[in-house]
């Protein structure tokens, strides 16, 4: 399957513990939260003023972790 929707290079990715979700950070300044099974973008997570080069989820899922340019890591929840 191929994901498409950002905007610019995409620098990381990572799969959600269960593996339903994929989670991606760009040079668009966004995370994007995938579903595996459709390969539909199911979140678009902006707030971040610079590229987002690391993205991690967290052992259970719920949270993710954007690291970026602009000098923050950022923490979303996931659900």
């Amino acid at each position: 399957a191929t994901l498409q929707g950002h905007t610019s290079a995409v620098n990381s990715v990572a799969f959600s513990p269960d593996g339903t979700r994929v989670a991606s950070g760009s040079d668009d300044n966004t995370v994007r939260l995938w579903d595996t099974q459709t390969a539909e973008c199911t979140a678009t997570l902006q707030g971040h003023t610079g590229s987002v080069s690391s993205v991690a989820f967290s052992h259970d899922g719920t949270r993710l972790a954007s690291g970026s340019g602009d000098n923050t890591v950022r923490l979303w929840d996931t659900q």
